[in-house]
């Protein structure tokens, strides 16, 4: 169904409504710090990590207690560094009834890797997480879902790593990542792994990403959760939405040099995540990432070319 401009007036001034009946959706937090964002690679030395006040801790327990409030259960992708040094927030994570799921060790982007350090990076940090909580760790999430047409190799990688799912091809256009021409729905790669993209709305022959991140901050609240809702309604989707713990972070230290893009992206609205999200909680029923999408057998072939996975 094609969407109309008159549906994106209504979408502003419609009043809350109650979850919609029938669809769970995937709730999903990348578990790093402020200063591991890709955008500041160019300004924070990877060295100089352990230096910085790290603050995931505190922003991980705020979201903890969020989503029990809500009766909520999710997936947390973390990175192996972070869960080498905060072993008990990623037992916490666990013993809440959270899924445990990896982003790789360091968020170093796949696409500047070459097959054995991706091999290697993807090995390590399964190990550590599977290491501290005893629990099989099947989920992966790609920094910044730098898995797409040039680097589909990734996929094979991840499946004889022992993975089950990815979540790491954005379907959009984007100045840093994407695939838009990629499936917009949960499908299978091989018969071992399955792929889950975060969530985009078809609109006007256009994939418009509806699933979270900064998108979530800019956009006003009511046209995110449109956006939502038809895709529960009209493409009967479950949607996959995600953010990190530092978009709640009103008091993370500001980064010196950034340029104004930058910038903008990383801090626009960060003042309204936190209640953006207490809404988004009531309006819609949530789920993790494994007890939604797998054990599927049904889902349909992808149409990513195989020869560009060798």
């Amino acid at each position: 169904m094609a969407a109309t401009a008159h549906s994106w007036r209504e979408c502003c001034v419609k009043k809350r409504t109650v979850p919609a009946a029938g669809v769970i959706n995937a709730l999903t937090i990348d578990v790093e710090d402020y200063f591991q964002v890709s955008a500041f690679a160019p300004h924070i030395a990877r060295s100089d990590w352990d230096r910085r006040e790290c603050r995931v801790e505190r922003n991980v327990d705020r979201i903890l207690q969020m989503l029990a409030d809500h009766e909520t259960k999710a997936t947390f992708f973390t990175l192996g560094w972070i869960a080498e040094r905060y072993p008990l927030m990623v037992r916490s994570i666990v013993s809440q009834g959270h899924e445990l799921a990896s982003h790789g060790y360091g968020h170093e982007r796949v696409s500047d890797l070459s097959p054995a350090a991706f091999a290697d990076d993807i090995r390590r940090a399964k190990e550590i997480l599977e290491g501290l909580c005893a629990t099989a760790v099947v989920g992966y999430r790609a920094p910044s879902f730098s898995i797409g047409a040039s680097n589909l190799w990734a996929l094979d990688s991840l499946a004889r790593a022992g993975y089950r799912y990815s979540s790491s091809i954005y379907p959009i256009r984007h100045d840093h990542y994407g695939m838009p021409e990629a499936p917009r729905f949960a499908h299978r790669i091989t018969a071992e792994l399955i792929e889950i993209p975060a969530t985009t709305l078809r609109f006007f022959n256009r994939n418009l990403p509806s699933s979270g991140g900064g998108y979530f901050r800019l956009l006003p609240y009511p046209m995110s959760r449109w956006m939502l809702r038809r895709v529960n309604s009209v493409d009967r989707q479950a949607a996959v939405f995600y953010f990190h713990p530092w978009e709640i972070d009103v008091d993370q230290p500001r980064i010196a040099g950034i340029g104004a893009r930058t910038r903008f992206r990383h801090y626009v609205n960060i003042g309204r995540m936190a209640d953006r999200l207490e809404h988004l909680l009531a309006d819609f029923a949530w789920g993790r990432m494994d007890e939604l999408f797998l054990g599927h057998p049904n889902l349909s072939a992808a149409s990513l070319s195989a020869a560009s996975r060798h």
